[in-house]
């Protein structure tokens, strides 16, 4: 009986299915983009994001388990050096999935999965996303000139060159 797990068995074995996976993450890795059935895509996302996160701290047994789950020292190369250094800054969601349609044979449901951050053609278009903008606690209407004037500080100022503005229209006056 299957009560209480939740995960996708693909319709495989236990080992089966722990060495399908081992060998797609690794295809992705080195690949960094690899075309499968949305299933499948959905369990592999499961199984390589942990895989990116841990491989961010570059230590012996982070190392050791990466290979247990991949089993190719090649992938491992590329996860700790390639994958790290772009996905570094990065706090999760490694992974996009991009649907693609139905298989013609038996009309399953296929897609791309690939590493975000190596697919020059999506960074490009997120470049110019839109600009961020703060906003502030004052009312709409006021502008920072206004919010300054309306200080204690600025109309005291203003008070204080009244006097001399008319002392200078009451000399320009005497003069004509």
């Amino acid at each position: 009986m299957r009560h209480g797990k939740k995960f996708n068995h693909l319709g495989r074995t236990a080992s089966h299915r722990k060495a399908m996976l081992s060998n797609m993450a690794t295809s992705l890795i080195l690949h960094k983009r690899i075309s499968t059935t949305l299933a499948k895509a959905k369990e592999l996302r499961k199984y390589v994001e942990p895989l990116i996160t841990r491989a961010k701290e570059d230590t012996t047994h982070n190392r050791r388990i990466a290979f247990s789950y991949l089993q190719s020292k090649e992938g491992i190369k590329e996860l700790f050096g390639e994958v790290v250094v772009k996905v570094g800054e990065r706090t999760g969601g490694y992974t996009r999935i991009i649907k693609t349609g139905f298989r013609l044979g038996d009309n399953a449901e296929m897609c791309i999965i690939e590493l975000v951050d190596f697919n020059e053609l999506m960074l490009k278009e997120a470049k110019p996303a839109k600009k961020t903008t703060r906003r502030s606690r004052r009312s709409p209407g006021k502008t920072e000139s206004a919010v300054a004037e309306s200080t204690p500080v600025a109309k005291a100022k203003e008070v204080a060159d009244e006097p001399q503005a008319d002392e200078n229209n009451e000399e320009e006056k005497s003069a004509e």
